[in-house]
């Protein structure tokens, strides 16, 4: 049996939900930037400017028990959570000012009475920033919330460091990614406070906020063994 799910996640998977009802209507708002001006002779010209990011609306419950139009399951890890449960989730991601990742997929249910899903033939995969969400206590329920939750495409950017290569200047794209930077490091066999520092920070002269951060000497500097814990800036 297949039918479309939707699916947030936040920090590269590290929470991740199921709608559990999915909404009536999906509201995707696509527009231009297109400027007027009016030009002597020609009257009022359009000019078209690149498209202003999507944005999406999604209007739903989060149910307080399983009724037969809930899409997950009553136990097990993909559990239908408590209605705050999920709305304590969100706010979190808010509070991180992070993005979270929007999925739109069809899903596989592996039978009638297993409600688990698994996603199949993405239709919509995008990192987006939560803009704006909505809830209240539904009239004459048993708990359940209603909610509005309105998202917006983010768009990754960053300082990219560039080098010289021939008088050119070129610049060393990195990979742009919605998973926040590690707090720790575990070193490893081979590791080097400079390779670290060039792995994770992206500057191997870096090394020394490292060594300062966690109290190393330079005469233990060669001498740093596996499995270190290094806290990072």
């Amino acid at each position: 049996m297949e039918e479309y799910g939707f699916f947030l996640s936040f920090n590269e998977l590290e929470d991740l939900f199921r709608l559990p009802v999915n909404p009536e209507t999906l509201e995707i708002k696509e527009s231009g930037d297109s400027k007027s001006y009016t030009i002597v002779e020609l009257g009022e010209i359009n000019a078209i400017a690149y498209p202003k990011l999507t944005e999406i609306t999604i209007e739903s419950i989060f149910p307080a028990q399983h009724y037969p139009f809930v899409l997950v399951r009553s136990e097990g890890p993909n559990r239908l959570l408590r209605p705050f449960e999920y709305v304590e989730m969100i706010q979190k991601w808010m509070k991180s000012r992070r993005p979270i990742r929007f999925v739109l997929s069809g899903v596989n249910l592996k039978g009638e009475q297993d409600h688990s899903a698994v996603p199949n033939d993405l239709a919509l995969n995008m990192a987006m920033s939560i803009e704006s969400f909505t809830w209240k206590l539904s009239a004459g329920t048993s708990g359940d919330v209603e909610y509005s939750l309105s998202l917006k495409k983010y768009v990754f950017y960053q300082a990219s460091p560039v080098k010289i290569v021939k008088g050119q200047v070129k610049a060393e794209p990195k990979r742009a990614s919605d998973k926040a930077a590690p707090k720790t490091y575990t070193m490893k066999a081979g590791d080097s406070l400079w390779s670290i520092a060039k792995k994770i920070l992206g500057d191997g002269q870096k090394y020394k906020v490292i060594q300062k951060l966690n109290g190393i000497k330079d005469s233990e500097l060669k001498k740093l063994p596996i499995g270190k814990v290094l806290k990072l800036p």
